[in-house]
């Protein structure tokens, strides 16, 4: 493994508060444009934070998004941030079928493609959404010409996750090729594989314990994959109707977010995930030689 201490990727799904899954409804769907906006005026609030850091991320942006704010995905390059895709509608995978989904990652990359000029890598699905029934995604993925996903959770959740999914960042081989999985960051505690990559976990820990779990994967030479969304740096946004344990996830400690945030930045090296890569590559090919060796 490199001696380094490793940079780390930072990532942030662009979506509005009204299109999280917890939340979702067909009849709440089919009246997005009448919810108010909050998801430009959140992300430019992220992005001077992040400029103020000197640090640049991954931004995986709705398609739905882009197509209303090109202006917003232009701003996001051009401070020297990774453009991704989130697919277009936020519908999840689980709820879709292999040639829907097609279509939906097909159009988002189209659009973020058409208002940047060049090529979309990357790819999150909604809430993590490839699970052991949806790996049929990946292949559709490799076909569309994305080299990494970043959806597979190797956690146990009733929404979603992969218990027994690879932790590490790894090559899948699927039907058409070679696709990068870049998983977000677990870590193994008392044998339980505890999320600790951003979104409400990073809301709910202690941020002492998160940092002390992170710093746990550090040493082990991992590279993190931490995630957040806009939305989450804005404790005033509108209240959803929703359950219980829907609307806890989504809104505790929304006014810790930015603070905890900062602390973050100060305590490790982030990048996006594209110029995290060679690194990525580096310690997957180390793995390799000590499985055939046997080291």
């Amino acid at each position: 493994m490199p001696d380094a201490i490793p940079r780390h990727c930072l990532s942030f799904d662009v979506e509005e508060h009204f299109q999280v899954s917890a939340f979702e409804t067909p009849m709440r769907r089919r009246h997005w444009g009448q919810f108010e906006s909050r998801v430009e005026d959140n992300t430019e609030r992220l992005l001077g934070l992040l400029e103020n850091r000197g640090v640049r991320a991954t931004f995986f942006i709705l398609g739905w998004v882009a197509e209303r704010y090109p202006s917003l995905v232009r701003r996001i390059a051009s401070g020297g941030h990774e453009v991704a895709s989130h697919g277009y509608a936020h519908e999840l995978i689980t709820s879709q079928t292999p040639s829907t989904f097609r279509e939906d990652i097909r159009k988002a990359k189209g659009i973020l493609e058409n208002i940047l000029s060049q090529p979309m890598l990357g790819y999150r699905a909604p809430s993590f959404s490839i699970t052991k029934d949806t790996m049929w995604a990946t292949q559709i993925l490799v076909e569309e010409g994305y080299v990494y996903d970043s959806s597979i959770f190797p956690v146990l959740h009733d929404r979603y996750g992969v218990p027994s999914a690879n932790p590490e960042a790894h090559q899948l081989l699927t039907a058409s090729g070679l696709l990068w999985e870049v998983p977000p960051s677990t870590v193994k505690c008392l044998g339980v594989r505890l999320p600790v990559a951003g979104g409400g976990y990073f809301r709910l820990y202690p941020y002492a314990l998160l940092r002390a779990l992170l710093r746990k994967l550090e040493a082990e030479g991992a590279s993190l994959v931490m995630y957040m969304h806009p939305w989450e740096f804005d404790p005033d946004q509108p209240r959803m109707e929703g359950s219980l344990v829907s609307r806890m996830r989504h809104y505790l400690n929304l006014d810790k977010t930015e603070i905890r945030m900062r602390e973050l930045l100060q305590d490790f090296s982030f990048a996006p995930i594209r110029e995290v890569f060679p690194q990525i590559e580096q310690m997957h090919s180390a793995r390799l030689v000590s499985q055939v060796s046997g080291v």
